[in-house]
């Protein structure tokens, strides 16, 4: 065997290794995605059933510390943490190199992997330094800081065009997830060729169910953004917690807000359904 043909061999090795690498890291991304948005869903049921109060927060905050005060519970968060990660870098590959599929390689799609390899970041930043000791930093109310944010961009120059123009984009967001889910655009996205009807029945609902939920918690905490920037008033921002609050100021009262928690519970099994089919 040559040189060059050993290197070329070592070269195919060291690709399979990285390829496996990135699809551990990109499913145990999505099994701690799916647990967070379990939690949260969880917690929303408790707040639209003790009447909105019983001092929880029902946003990635509350569902940390629910983690926390499990038995192992740090251990956990650690694992949490290590697993979002996984997920920030599952994206930061597709940004880099493009991902699977015929149309991975499109400049959109590198682009819209990139936000979201930031996205990830933060948030795994966010549970590791929680449970690193730092209570502040992953389970502060995200009402509290989305007060603080707001505040700051709305004394900037263009402050409310900033904040408005950024409502108007989480709208968006909003509507691209809904927009997805009810038209069953993950399904391009998941290998299901070997699992039965019935499984592949039930990774729809949850997908369509939790996919439209939490597009309708995006669209509407960019609402939110909107109505501050129009009336300058930071308070008219919120944070999950309060979005998921306001659902009870309908006059489906709480009934609304434990229909959008069991969607983001069905978004958290939909997720662990992507860490065992998706294509990565």
């Amino acid at each position: 065997m040559t040189s060059a043909t050993a290197e070329r061999g070592r070269e195919r090795a060291r690709s399979a290794a990285d390829g496996k690498a990135v699809e551990t890291a990109a499913r145990a991304g999505f099994v701690a995605r799916g647990v967070i948005y379990l939690l949260i869903g969880v917690l929303a049921l408790r707040v639209a059933f003790s009447g909105g109060g019983g001092g929880e927060q029902a946003d990635r905050g509350g569902a940390l510390k629910e983690v926390a005060e499990q038995p192992l519970g740090v251990a956990l968060l650690w694992l949490l943490g290590i697993g979002v990660v996984g997920m920030a870098l599952w994206r930061l590959s597709e940004a880099l190199f493009g991902q699977a599929g015929p149309d991975g390689h499109k400049p959109v799609k590198r682009i819209v992997a990139a936000g979201r390899c930031v996205f990830y970041a933060f948030v795994a930043y966010s549970v590791l330094s929680y449970a690193a000791g730092d209570k502040g930093s992953g389970s502060g109310s995200s009402d509290k800081k989305t007060d603080d944010v707001t505040a700051k961009a709305l004394d900037w120059p263009g402050g409310q065009w900033i904040v408005g123009a950024a409502g108007a984009v989480v709208v968006g967001v909003g509507l691209w997830m809904a927009f997805r889910a009810v038209t069953l655009k993950f399904r391009k996205h998941l290998d299901m060729s070997g699992s039965g009807e019935k499984t592949r029945r039930a990774v729809d609902v949850v997908g369509v169910f939790g996919g439209a939920a939490r597009g309708v918690v995006f669209g509407t905490a960019g609402g939110f953004a909107i109505a501050a920037a129009v009336q300058h008033e930071p308070g008219q921002a919120k944070g999950m917690d309060d979005t998921l609050r306001s659902f009870t100021d309908t006059p489906a009262g709480p009934w609304l807000l434990a229909l959008i928690a069991l969607g983001l519970a069905a978004f958290g099994l939909f997720s662990w359904a992507n860490a065992r089919w998706r294509k990565v």
